[in-house]
């Protein structure tokens, strides 16, 4: 229609005889409301008087109708006046969105370009229509469908309704892994952030599709490979097909596992002469015969880095060169030590942080303003940030600046839901039926600290917890926290009695190393040993009442597991300590330590070898009291019940516990055809002793501190709701009147 005018006209001067060009004195606009003359005339750019050619028309409309301003443009000569004929796009006078119960409307005002007072089109509202189909792609609704309506007003104004029907989320029903050989499904599923779609994930979001997530997916995957030999994994393909109905998506993601490489020879070469490398290896994170893992091999790069710079080579590059013999599986890894650019870091610029506070990604970064240029620093900090777990993607870009010495970094990350919500309902054979529920945050305020409550009631045991964890506590790399706690449990049928606790503990942590690292702690709390039966064992009566325990402690961590929640390679010590009496009716001192490793064989097989001890005692003429000594049994010594081990009354036959402990053994993992939900099966060795309480008679208590021994099978489920593992054990070596219990189910987490 446009053109069609403008072609008329155009015509119209041909036919005139100026074809060329033509005189025109006057402008006349009509159809006029809000814009005013002097504006349509800005654009026209035609001066009454001047030589007027067809192309000048030509260009005169096109600005004219491209403003936007206008949904109908017409030009007209007659003699020597141009008559241009305007149709003025209304404005909006208010903007709504209708059906959106799962978005709410502060998100779509964040993507939507049109709002009032902005000028209506078609084509803008079109855009606008593509963009919030888009947010609903990214919180997994790809049916989503999105009309817009107007509603006339006087003063040519209109309000827009966008009316969306939201549809249902489009969930993953089903992810195809092709090409593992060395993991199951269930394995490289428990690595990715997308899941597949099952009924106890009706409280996460994991199983929605985002494009997004999906390729996080795939670095994910790279990490975990590389960080367990194989080097020359890939991702062939990952593709996602989406059901003809627009509500479900199935992902077939097609892998090369490629060599797995163990290291047989490392290097440190250095091109710089005045280096001395025989020093350094004492900076690497890897040692000869181990499996190559490029995380390990990141930090030794880091580790070198910071030596060197230490020693006063501020621009140095190191380089790890792999040497891969895929014949043999074997691999020889040379630091390369180069001379650096000289640049210096200008400006960290960090952006799409919304919530987040700048400081808190900052302080992951292992480079500051000002320092000299290092990629493999650099490189650190990323990883710092993803591991953070607050953002679904991060990207890092140096930028130079006019200084040729310097160069800034960008940072732009997008966030994602930092927030948890769970809930169980179960049955434990010692605790009979039970529900937990917490709320977990992990961005608390968007300044990287933890908020969590959690509360859990059963037929036996009720407790509650609320904990606070900053980070980054007076801006230094220590943790510190607190955690309010209240339970109130029944040992009636132990040893005929109840106990409630009431209290606090102070907490502060921090890290020496990646694997290293201490924690200290003070703690308040109020016992009280309560509802004691007549008929219960004298040593128990002597206990009823309320005490107070003040005591400080501090444990030493080493963990080289290779996953904290499903370990298969690796080992986990640890060393506390506690000494009670600061204040208190308590005086006490208390060792704990614990020792894991675990090894996988044949691919799907691990072996658990363990080992735990510990020893309290009394001092300043005070006896450890009940609430503090040890009790073995249940899940700590399979095939006995609960405090079933140790020193107990002969007539009332109440577990009494005891001031030392020794319990280890054997486990081996194995896959028993359920990987996709998380099932495996499991064999086990439990080998045990407690030591006697102090100033209890033989008369009155019968004892011994001979090993006990356990055998027996079972399983374990890594739930949603949590580890939950089903035991059948058969003690071999027992004492007559220790209690022994075949079938255990348990709810938690253990290592």
């Amino acid at each position: 229609m446009k053109k069609i005018q403008l072609m008329t006209l155009i015509s119209c001067l041909a036919a005139t005889g100026t074809a060329d060009a033509a005189v025109i004195q006057k402008i006349n606009v009509n159809g006029l409301q809000r814009v005013e003359q002097e504006t349509v005339l800005s654009y026209v750019n035609i001066t009454p008087g001047e030589d007027v050619t067809p192309t000048m028309l030509n260009e005169a409309f096109k600005k004219l109708y491209t403003t936007g301003l206008f949904s109908d443009v017409s030009f007209a000569v007659k003699g020597d006046v141009l008559n241009i004929t305007v149709d003025e796009n209304p404005i909006i006078n208010k903007r709504f969105f209708d059906g959106n119960d799962k978005v709410d409307d502060q998100m779509l005002e964040s993507e939507v370009q049109l709002g009032p007072r902005s000028i209506y089109t078609t084509a803008k509202v079109q855009e606008d229509v593509q963009r919030i189909l888009n947010v609903y792609k990214r919180v997994g609704r790809y049916a989503a469908a999105v009309e817009p309506k107007i509603i006339e007003r006087d003063q040519n104004r209109v309000d827009l309704i966008y009316e969306i029907d939201e549809g249902p989320l489009a969930k993953i029903t089903k992810i195809n892994f092709i090409g593992n050989q060395h993991y199951t499904d269930n394995d490289l599923q428990g690595e990715i952030l997308s899941k597949e779609t099952r009924w106890w994930r009706i409280f996460s979001s994991s199983e929605n599709y985002d494009p997004e997530k999906s390729n996080y997916d795939k670095e994910l995957l790279r990490r975990f490979y590389n960080d367990h030999g194989y080097a020359d994994f890939r991702v062939v393909s990952s593709v996602a097909e989406l059901s003809p109905d627009n509500q479900s998506f199935v992902i077939t993601i097609v892998l090369e596992e490629g060599t797995r490489y163990k290291i047989n020879k490392i290097n440190i070469v250095s091109t710089l002469p005045e280096i001395n490398t025989q020093n350094l290896t004492d900076e690497l994170d890897i040692e000869v015969g181990d499996w190559y893992n490029a995380s390990k091999v990141e930090k030794s790069v880091y580790a070198l880095t910071e030596e060197l710079g230490k020693r006063g080579f501020a621009f140095v590059e190191v380089e790890p060169e792999l040497n891969k013999n895929m014949a043999t599986g074997e691999m020889e890894i040379t630091f390369r030590i180069n001379e650096g650019a000289r640049v210096f870091i200008n400006r960290i610029n960090i952006t799409g942080n919304n919530r987040t506070y700048d400081e808190v990604i900052r302080r992951e970064f292992r480079i500051n303003e000002g320092d000299a240029f290092n990629a493999s620093k650099i490189r650190a900090s990323r990883r710092n940030i993803e591991n953070l777990n607050y953002f679904s993607k991060v990207d890092i870009n140096t930028q130079p600046t006019n200084d040729g010495n310097k160069a800034d970094i960008n940072v732009d990350v997008t966030e994602k839901s930092t927030g948890y919500f769970n809930v169980g309902i179960g049955y434990s054979t010692v605790n009979g039926a039970l529900i937990r529920a917490g709320v977990t945050e992990n961005n608390f305020m968007g300044k990287g600290q933890q908020l969590g409550f959690d509360v859990g009631v059963s037929e036996r045991v009720q407790d509650y917890n609320i904990n606070f964890t900053e980070p980054y506590f007076l801006n230094r790399p220590l943790s510190a926290g607190i955690d309010l706690f209240k339970s109130e449990s029944d040992y009636q049928d132990e040893a005929s009695y109840d106990e409630d606790s009431i209290g606090g503990r102070l907490r502060f942590g921090w890290n020496y190393t990646d694997d290293f690292y201490q924690t200290v702690r003070y703690t308040l709390r109020q016992d009280e040993i309560k509802n004691v039966s007549s008929s219960a064992s004298i040593y128990i009566q002597e206990e009823e009442g309320k005490y107070v325990d003040s005591s400080i402690g501090q444990t030493l961590y080493y963990d080289k597991r290779d996953n904290a929640i499903d370990p298969k390679e690796g080992y986990f010590l640890s060393f506390g300590n506690d000494v009670s009496g600061a204040g208190g009716d308590e005086k006490y001192l208390k060792f704990d330590a614990k020792a894991y490793w675990y090894n996988t064989f044949f691919d799907d097989y691990t072996l658990k070898l363990f080992i735990n001890g510990g020893y309290i005692v009394g001092y300043g003429g005070e006896e450890v009291r009940l609430s503090q000594r040890y009790f073995l049994g249940g899940y700590t010594m399979r095939g006995f019940d609960s405090a079933g081990i140790g020193a107990r009354d002969k007539y009332t036959e109440d577990a009494l516990g005891g001031n030392w402990m020794i319990y280890s053994g054997a486990e081996v993992m194995f896959p028993i055809g359920l990987d996709e939900v998380g099932i495996k099966g499991r064999t086990f060795v439990d080998v045990g002793m407690l030591g006697k309480p102090d100033n209890v008679s033989y008369d009155i208590v019968e004892y011994s501190d001979t090993p006990r021994v356990s055998i027996g099978f079972g399983f374990s489920w890594l739930s949603p709701m949590g580890k939950i593992d089903i035991d059948f054990g058969f003690p071999i070596v027992k004492e007559d009147y220790d209690e022994t219990e075949v079938f255990r189910l348990n709810f938690g987490t253990s290592l």
